[in-house]
């Protein structure tokens, strides 16, 4: 059990993954590790004005289009867009955006990116990190602890891509964050009332003006219905179908796609970027293909998504295993 201030961290994937970063620092050349550590910051802000247009140009017709042929669609595009802010809140706390850290410009653009989504950015940043620096564990990984489905049941896992993943998300956010210092604990506590304040004043601002169905258009669907299933399929292709007996494998291997790649932002690339965290999200696709002679010597299987909600739903797999097994 989890006491006091979780200092006792086990660093467990670094103790395990000795050996895997040597095969890794020779499966990629000095030359490629630059170039794939090289942060554009323009390239960033390219991606994030254009996920700020789209949740613009949505927001518009949803409020505006009452026809459920065009709105649902846009709504799918709204929920996906929202869960996106996620990913560049989390190109901000690797230090991904520039190349040289800057402290103040992230912990604004860390405020900017996890307003959308509703989560708070300090409890979001440790959350995150505590997960790489724990992968493989089943204690001290909070994901894994807290927020893997703990009874496999289809029905339980289905709950997941609804509306009821707030509380089972904000429940295990609330577990691992008791753990966090005091000061710690009031700073993500201002900062999710922030972002709530901001949901419902959007909420309550849309409502007012264009009327309760426009609000539940614009905002209600594409966070409450939509989000949950852009999460939690995106949390299918991360660390659900591993190999428990190999660090190399503890991640799930999607091949790269340009629709994923565009819907998920690369974060559908998973495996590759807790191999090497310091890789900005753009460079991830080269990443993947220089990677590919050493997924082949070590014989890793690739997915698909609609293998992995196969997997997930019909065949009712559990999370963190070794799915290739009868």
């Amino acid at each position: 059990m989890k006491t006091g201030l979780a200092l006792s961290k086990s660093h467990y994937y670094s103790t395990h993954a000795t050996a895997l970063r040597a095969e890794l620092g020779k499966a990629i050349s000095r030359e490629q590790m630059r170039e794939f550590h090289t942060k554009q910051a323009w390239r960033h802000f390219v991606v994030a004005v254009r996920q700020f247009l789209i949740l613009s140009a949505a927001t518009w017709a949803l409020i505006r289009l009452d026809n459920p042929l065009i709105w649902l669609p846009v709504a799918l595009v709204q929920g996906f867009t929202v869960f996106n802010f996620t990913v560049l809140l989390h190109e901000v706390l690797h230090h991904n955006v520039f190349q040289k850290r800057h402290r103040l410009a992230e912990r604004a653009l860390g405020f900017l990116y996890a307003v959308p989504s509703g989560i708070a950015p300090s409890q979001f940043t440790r959350w995150h990190l505590d997960h790489h620096a724990e992968l493989g564990s089943n204690d001290d990984d909070p994901k894994r602890h807290h927020l893997s489905p703990k009874r496999n049941a289809r029905w339980y896992k289905a709950l997941y891509a609804t509306p009821a993943l707030f509380p089972i998300y904000f429940r295990a956010a609330r577990l691992e964050s008791s753990t966090y210092p005091a000061e710690m604990q009031k700073t993500i506590g201002w900062e999710r009332r922030i972002s709530i304040l901001f949901h419902l004043g959007v909420l309550a601002g849309v409502w007012w003006v264009w009327g309760g169905a426009a609000a539940f258009r614009a905002h209600a669907f594409p966070v409450f219905f939509i989000f949950p299933i852009a999460f939690t399929l995106n949390r299918l292709g991360q660390h659900y179908d591993i190999d428990p007996n190999d660090p190399a494998k503890w991640g799930t291997l999607l091949r790269s796609h340009w629709f994923w790649n565009f819907a998920f932002l690369t974060s559908n690339l998973h495996l590759e970027h807790h191999y090497f965290p310091g890789v900005p999200f753009y460079h991830l696709p080269a990443l993947q293909r220089a990677l590919g002679p050493f997924y082949a010597r070590k014989q890793m299987r690739w997915q698909t998504y609609r293998g992995l909600l196969y997997g997930w739903i019909v065949e009712n797999k559990r999370p963190h295993s070794d799915w290739s097994l009868v």
